[in-house]
């Protein structure tokens, strides 16, 4: 029997309303027999045993008998989703309000001692914003619940054989420029240097993309690798952490040898792991003391409800997060 307390990560269903009950259950039912990967979903009950039950599984909702050898998937049930709000295919606020609480419940059990991370699924920034709560994605409702502070959790973006942290993530070019210091470079990159530790990459070599096109191209194209990346990188040499850079995104993704990039905002980091993984890719929050992953795609409300979507990507985050130390 595999020891829950220890072992299995917990799989939040995202926005009910999505995708994300069906490819949840999917990915546990693929799961099941695997004993470091086997997950616990958290959801409503009344959503995440129907779709249980149409695989030919039962739902095991005690606790005593999480990990055992029946046919079942274990399920954390929580009571927080109206029923009139369970819409398949709608944006809703309450949905918003429910992914929130699925995570929410989630780190709860985490600091009980139950289960060693989380993997959450495609939730909705409109729906969660709906809700009353400033949300710009998993990295910054996690900084919210675990109260660590603000640009204390950032995002490393998995797949395609790459890893992509972000200095910066859902705003604006502008305003997203304006925050990009040595100060915040310096935090991602201890905390990319100490979750690739994590996972298992002993002495982790980082490359910092520039800020503009060729790094600058020593002031032609601007100043602020100049002034802000190039001494940040030397002062990361200097603590013994294996960093280049700044380097033009372009020419430092066609390089070998590195265990991670440090991109400057959004598009800059996903676009070639997207290029590369599509909607296969893995999202990481890291930062925190949480082990928190999240997929790279949407909650497709387009094909909520229909039967039609992958697990794929749920089940390389369950074990990317079973998989770390």
């Amino acid at each position: 029997m595999i020891s829950a307390k220890s072992n299995q990560v917990l799989l939040t269903i995202g926005d009910p309303n999505g995708i994300g009950p069906e490819i949840a259950v999917k990915a546990a039912a693929a799961l099941y027999e695997d004993s470091r990967h086997r997950p616990i979903i958290i959801g409503d009950e009344y959503i995440v045993e129907p779709l249980v039950r149409s695989l030919g599984f039962d739902v095991q909702t005690d606790q005593k008998n999480w990990g055992g050898n029946t046919k079942s998937i274990d399920l954390y049930a929580i009571d927080t989703l109206p029923q009139a709000d369970y819409n398949p295919g709608e944006v809703d606020a309450a949905a918003g309000q429910a992914t929130v609480d699925y995570v929410e419940a989630a780190l709860k059990m985490l600091s009980g001692g139950i289960g060693r991370g989380v993997v959450g699924c495609p939730h909705s920034e409109t729906a969660v914003n709906a809700s009353g709560r400033v949300f710009s994605g998993y990295p910054n409702l996690l900084s919210e619940l675990l109260k660590t502070g603000s640009d204390s959790i950032f995002l490393m973006l998995v797949g395609g054989g790459l890893r992509v942290v972000h200095v910066t993530l859902h705003e604006s070019i502008n305003t997203a420029l304006k925050r990009i210091t040595p100060e915040l470079i310096e935090r991602a990159v201890l905390v990319a240097h100490s979750a690739l530790q994590q996972l298992g990459i002993e002495k982790p070599r980082i490359g910092l993309f520039g800020i503009n096109p060729h790094a600058g191209e020593n002031g032609l194209f601007g100043n602020e690798d100049d002034k802000i990346v190039f001494p940040t990188v030397q002062k990361l040499r200097e603590q013994g952490i294996d960093a280049w850079g700044p380097e033009g995104a372009d020419t430092m993704l066609a390089r070998e040898g590195f265990d991670a990039f440090v991109a400057m905002y959004h598009d800059q980091g996903h676009i070639p792991v997207k290029l590369l993984a599509g909607r296969k890719s893995a999202a990481l929050s890291i930062g925190g003391s949480t082990l928190f992953s999240s997929v790279g795609h949407g909650a497709a409300f387009d094909i909520a409800g229909k039967n039609l979507a992958d697990p794929e990507a749920v089940i390389r985050a369950i074990k990317l997060v079973g998989g770390a130390k």
